[in-house]
């Protein structure tokens, strides 16, 4: 997969959560920045950053979320889940307290976040092996009975932060696609469904022709939708749930809650 910065097909809003400490962070800035902190300090309130990627002929822009795992932020919970399509449940390899709390994370998340989110388990600091609480083996099975990705990374020397991060996208696109095959109708079919998950769709110049069909089903989706209206009103700016306007897109349409 190669980079495109410029111009993108999709926004997926993709969480990382977890105990503090584990590394979440550095996770995220080691896989849009290319950069480690070795002096790293609690996250306060929410972060976000982004890359572009390509997974086929298509350019996926991810938008990574990164908030403190901390009791005192829970009252954000709502707004951070909001159109989440992906989400990342960290454990500390080192911690076996961290992945103990995992059911907890995947409760939260599952209690705020669409059915149809992609998770992924990840046990980060393998470059600390030497100090293993968790065993790979028991964390994978985890995954696996709980219909999971898993891998294990380090932030630290970047081991599996692009796989990691990648494999989500890739997994996310792939059911976007699978419900766009499953249609024997026109690309609107495909908006209406990732509308379906509380994502905010960039309709470029080349759908603006099926704009009437989008809405229409869209608004049988939901109750109400204004098409125009700015994206997620209820939330302060900060917490929206959709990346700027891109250049060449003719509308955002974002739906609101039903």
């Amino acid at each position: 997969m190669g980079s495109a910065e410029e111009d993108y097909n999709f926004v997926f809003k993709v969480v990382l959560i977890g105990e503090s400490g584990v590394g979440k962070t550095n996770l995220l800035s080691r896989f849009t920045r290319n950069e480690f902190n070795h002096d790293s300090r609690t996250t306060i309130g929410v972060e976000f950053s982004t890359r572009t990627i390509l997974v086929g002929d298509a350019a996926v822009k991810a938008q990574i979320w990164d908030t403190a795992g901390l009791e005192r932020y829970r009252a954000i919970t709502s707004a951070y889940y909001r159109g989440a399509v992906g989400a990342l449940v960290v454990f500390d390899i080192t911690k076996h307290q961290t992945y103990d709390v995992v059911d907890r994370w995947l409760k939260e998340l599952y209690d705020h976040a669409e059915a149809s989110i992609v998770v992924m388990l990840v046990g980060n600091k393998t470059d600390l092996a030497q100090a293993r609480e968790v065993p790979m083996e028991e964390a994978k099975m985890f995954a696996d009975n709980n219909g999971l990705l898993f891998v294990e990374t380090s932030a630290l020397d970047s081991t599996n932060v692009e796989e990691a991060f990648e494999t989500i996208l890739k997994e996310i696109f792939y059911k976007v696609q699978k419900q766009k095959q499953r249609s024997s109708q026109s690309n609107t079919v495909s908006l209406a469904s990732l509308l379906s998950w509380n994502s905010c769709v960039f309709v470029v110049d080349a759908l603006a022709p099926h704009l009437h069909n989008v809405l229409k089903i869209a608004a049988s989706k939901t109750a109400q939708l204004d098409a125009m209206a700015p994206c997620a009103p209820s939330y302060p700016d900060a917490m929206a749930p959709c990346a700027p306007s891109h250049p060449k897109a003719g509308l955002i349409l974002c739906p609101f809650p039903p």
